[in-house]
């Protein structure tokens, strides 16, 4: 086990209406300094289909792509044990203070990305906000039973009336 340090700031500004938390950055995103950095993990496919865009390909792109969409970004840990990335390995957690993007900005619904994120969630943070959150399927490649068509879907459904769609194909 390895104690590890949350690297990633959140993203994030005045006009995010919508964050999405993930439980802890995989190796993947710690070695490439942001988030869902694993290849597999089907988040940035999944986010630029709710928004009417293309895939973004780089971390500029990325972080566009949620601004531009009002949705913020970051995760429930700031530091914990973990195993390589296994969620299941996850211990001796310290949660983020998500206050500041709340304060900041006009969130009005903060969803976990997969199982994990919305236990810690609501075990660490629910205290402090008294806001709820909504679990969303996890994108993670861990998560094989979902197809990237079935979680589009189900995030369609939760987090589409909250973000702007683009025109652009």
């Amino acid at each position: 086990m390895e104690k590890v340090q949350h690297p990633i700031a959140p993203v994030f500004d005045e006009q995010s209406k919508v964050l999405i938390l993930g439980s802890f950055p995989s190796v993947k995103s710690r070695e490439q300094m942001f988030f869902y950095g694993h290849p597999q993990n089907r988040f940035w496919k999944v986010i630029a289909r709710l928004a009417g865009e293309t895939e973004p390909q780089n971390i500029e792109e990325k972080k566009q792509l949620l601004l531009n969409s009002h949705i913020a970004v970051w995760d429930v840990i700031a530091s914990c044990e973990i195993e390589g990335s296994s969620d299941s390995s996850i211990t001796n957690v310290v949660a983020n203070d998500i206050s500041g993007i709340l304060n900041a900005a006009d969130i009005r619904q903060i969803y976990c990305n997969g199982t994990k994120a919305y236990e810690l969630y609501c075990r660490y943070i629910r205290p402090q906000t008294g806001k709820d959150a909504v679990k969303l399927p996890s994108t993670s490649p861990a998560n094989a039973a979902w197809s990237v068509e079935k979680l589009v879907k189900a995030w369609e459904d939760e987090i589409a009336p909250l973000i702007p769609k683009s025109t652009n194909p």
